[in-house]
């Protein structure tokens, strides 16, 4: 690979995989979201080696011409930019569709165009809705539950039809529950430790009985890189997920646990889900990821995930990344 675009680059899980990559050797060129601030994201917090051996192009997704103008020298493709927030996604569905579905596009486009070796499209378990069986393996059907779940499918689907129709090299990475430092506090896991870190003891949630496969930051980015690697990864689409099932309230348990608080959790309505949008079960099965990439997560079963919270818990407890979280406003 000679050289790597990562798109979303800025964000929580594009930033630790970017890192990563530049840390194995790799070029790396950094498509991050143009703003008025100058502001390469989550970027701006790397390591001053990391940044010295990263080339930052500030673009939008949304726009043809200058994804392929990032795209112009690269060799490889992983693209994760995106909208992700479900509760945004009832508010604003147009802007998914613009982002997931209309940015995908461009990026398969352009790789068609340029002749791209190597293409990685992010999906999302939400793709699969409520579980039909578990675990969940790449087979299961698709359920568009929220307008965010219905752009990720559109978007796994253009990629895919590239592949198809023109023999793009397209691979799509179907990341379970990614968790870890620095995800946005619209998730589960970011909501319940700044609450406890802040001083709450009633912790505001929503639906507290739906179960999630939660995915470690550091064994998504293992599954990123192993996807790009593989030349048998081409034209499937592979489950990234730890093959462990736990409740949102277990989660908010073994949280306290693990920071050494007491908590009692109280049902915020505002944070509820409409009843058939909710997810209610995820747990994957990622043994196809195991045969064709040999990945397997480091942080997998109960004490894997505890081990992941330890880690996750301490990086936010620190002053100068808790105070980047306002846990006293319902961040959708």
């Amino acid at each position: 690979m000679k050289k790597i675009l990562v798109t979303g680059a800025d964000g929580f899980i594009g930033s630790h995989l970017t890192e990563e990559l530049v840390r194995q050797g790799y070029n790396v060129k950094a498509f991050t979201y143009y703003n008025s601030f100058n502001s390469w994201g989550w970027l701006d917090d790397s390591p001053k080696e990391i940044i010295d051996n990263l080339e930052i192009f500030s673009g939008d997704i949304r726009d043809p011409y200058g994804v392929k103008h990032a795209m112009v020298d690269c060799d490889t493709v992983l693209h994760l930019a995106a909208l992700i927030a479900i509760p945004y996604s009832y508010h604003s569905p147009d802007t998914y569709i613009d982002t997931n579905v209309k940015g995908t596009l461009n990026i398969v486009q352009a790789a068609k165009e340029l002749g791209v070796s190597k293409v990685v499209h992010t999906s999302t378990s939400e793709v699969y809705g409520t579980a039909r069986y578990v675990p969940i393996d790449e087979n299961h059907p698709l359920q568009g539950q929220s307008p965010y779940s219905a752009s990720k499918i559109g978007s796994d689907q253009i990629a895919m039809s590239f592949y198809s129709s023109f023999e793009t090299p397209v691979s799509i990475i179907r990341p379970f529950n990614t968790y870890g430092p620095r995800q946005s506090a619209r998730a589960v896991i970011p909501t319940i430790i700044t609450q406890i870190a802040n001083g709450e003891r009633s912790i505001k949630l929503g639906a507290i009985s739906p179960t999630r496969d939660f995915n470690y930051v550091k064994d998504t980015v293992s599954g990123f890189i192993e996807v790009a690697k593989s030349e048998k990864a081409v034209g499937e689409v592979i489950n990234i997920g730890s093959n462990f099932e736990v409740s949102i309230g277990e989660t908010a348990s073994i949280i306290a646990e693990v920071m050494g608080k007491e908590i009692e959790i109280i049902t915020d309505e505002n944070r509820l889900r409409p009843e058939k949008s909710e997810v209610e079960r995820l747990w994957a099965d990622n043994s196809k990821a195991a045969s064709i990439l040999d990945w397997q997560p480091s942080f997998g079963g109960k004490d894997g995930f505890k081990k992941g919270i330890k880690e996750t818990a301490e990086w936010f407890v620190q002053k100068e990344n808790l105070k980047k979280y306002k846990s006293g406003i319902y961040n959708i």
